[in-house]
């Protein structure tokens, strides 16, 4: 085990990061995490399963073990690079990965072998923990959401030596819940199966493995770390959480500041900055023609960048679209997920033609451009972890207006009189998450676009947040350390 003074070893598990796989926030986190703590000086590496994009992406690949069985088939474990340059570890193993589309669901359903598919992850992130299989023993295993739950779990099952543990929650509303007869096909002790271990209302949860058995229980924003051990937020976990609520706490995702940069952003129109927002204005107008909108400079334009669910709040928006169009102002939105969300927002451009626009689906490059020409950002989810586009808005001097839960309410602050006079307000927040208060933070946000110097002042403090993975890398490395010096 390293100390203060040597070089600390870190293996992540996770089952997505980009840019090699991504289907969320989970794989912007596991992307840029691990990088920001190698400039700190940490050997981070990180486990990924091997879905094809992985393998296809991972750059000088080297096998550096082989498994005759797991699970049912012959595996082959992988080192090699991302191309950011991060240090990847990837699990091959054709019977489990080897399928197409996205990697959790087979249409609108879960597929059914999810269970043996991350078991599979989370016992060689396990074994590689124990020094078995690379001839590795990392200080630290840091796994993240319920794929990766039961590497505290097998590690729990041997028993003897292991590294420290973190469980990091990304979002409590997907837990990873299986049938309990399959506990012995996943190979744990059926000791486990106990309202204090896996047993969740008669079946196996995976990511309460992962808060039962790990040394520390993080989550993506301290206000959600409060909120989950409410009967509310707590998603059934909440009693658990609050027993262990002295290992549970809170560290804000930051972003890749290099990826979100306005500056030197290669998918917008015109660069800009904090110095001068000059290019924004053609980043807008680019925007407006791009998407069909009327070409406006002085219309309002708000966007939405998210999954379409009910989580994310999105009914309310769609409920609200005639009074953004009746106060003069423009929507775009791109984002796919229920498809009567998915309908409302294409009925709603054909209903309002040169006001609204609707890309279904997922553009990287149409993110950004959204980013820089929309002057608004909605995230009014009822609940959120911590929030990334948000964070994208900041950046980009994309005003955001959230409900005031989560990381939403811990990223951004609020432009009452008070924050516009200091000049420190970043955004506009309201509660609670409703359509009655949500129009009302609609209509504060259309007057103080109307008063350009008062939304000049706001869009130049977002633009000055830091939102990179700077302050969070730090507050994860004293985690870590923490974790060391409690030998």
């Amino acid at each position: 085990m390293a100390d203060a003074s040597e070089q600390l070893s870190l293996l992540f598990v996770a089952s997505e990061c980009y840019p090699l796989i991504k289907t969320g926030g989970l794989a912007d986190v596991i992307g840029a995490l691990p990088l920001a703590l190698m400039k700190a000086g940490v050997n981070a590496r990180v486990l990924l399963p091997g879905f094809p994009a992985v393998m296809k992406g991972l750059k000088k690949p080297v096998v550096a073990a082989v498994i005759p069985d797991l699970f049912g088939g012959p595996a082959q474990i992988f080192r090699g690079k991302a191309a950011t340059g991060l240090d990847v570890i990837v699990l091959d193993a054709p019977h489990l990965y080897n399928i197409s589309g996205n990697p959790y669901m087979d249409g609108a359903k879960e597929r059914t072998d999810n269970d043996i598919r991350f078991a599979a992850l989370a016992f060689v992130g396990s074994e590689i923990a124990r020094g078995n299989l690379l001839g590795w023993h990392p200080d630290i295993v840091h796994a993240h959401d319920w794929q990766a739950g039961l590497v505290a779990a097998y590690l729990a099952a041997v028993g003897g030596p292991r590294p420290r543990l973190v469980f990091t929650i990304h979002n409590l509303a997907f837990q990873g819940l299986f049938p309990a007869d399959r506990l012995a096909k996943l190979g744990l002790p059926q000791a486990m199966f106990q309202q204090e271990g896996l047993e969740y209302w008669g079946q196996i949860n995976f990511l309460k493995a992962g808060v039962v058995y790990s040394d520390r229980v993080t989550t993506v924003s301290p206000t959600y770390a409060r909120e989950i051990q409410t009967e509310a937020q707590g998603m059934g976990l909440h009693g658990l959480l609050r027993r262990r609520s002295d290992v549970v706490s809170g560290i804000v995702n930051g972003i890749d500041d290099t990826v979100w940069n306005p500056e030197s952003d290669s998918d917008i129109p015109a660069p800009y900055s904090v110095r001068s927002v000059k290019g924004k204005a053609k980043c807008k107008a680019a925007l407006q023609a791009r998407l069909g909108l009327e070409v406006k400079a002085d219309a309002p334009l708000f966007c939405v960048v998210s999954r379409l669910t009910t989580q994310k709040g999105i009914d309310l928006i769609l409920s609200l679209i005639p009074d953004i169009v009746r106060q003069g102002g423009q929507l775009a939105v791109l984002g796919s997920g229920d498809e009567a969300f998915e309908h409302g927002f294409e009925m709603a451009a054909k209903d309002h033609p040169g006001r609204v626009a609707t890309f279904i689906g997922y553009d990287e490059p149409l993110a950004h451009s959204l980013q820089a020409g929309a002057d608004f950002i909605l995230v009014p989810s009822r609940f959120e972890p911590c929030g990334l586009t948000q964070l994208c808005g900041l950046r980009y001097g994309t005003v955001p207006i959230v409900a005031r839960v989560g990381g939403l309410a811990d990223t951004i602050i609020d432009a009452n009189e008070a924050a516009l006079d200091a000049g420190v307000a970043t955004g506009i927040q309201f509660a609670p998450v409703s359509a009655e208060a949500f129009s009302f933070a609609l209509e504060r946000a259309f007057e103080i676009y109307e008063d350009a110097p008062a939304f000049a002042r706001v869009q130049r403090a977002a633009m000055k947040q830091d939102v990179s993975w700077t302050a969070p890398a730090g507050h994860y490395m004293q985690l870590y350390h923490g974790l060391m010096a409690a030998d």
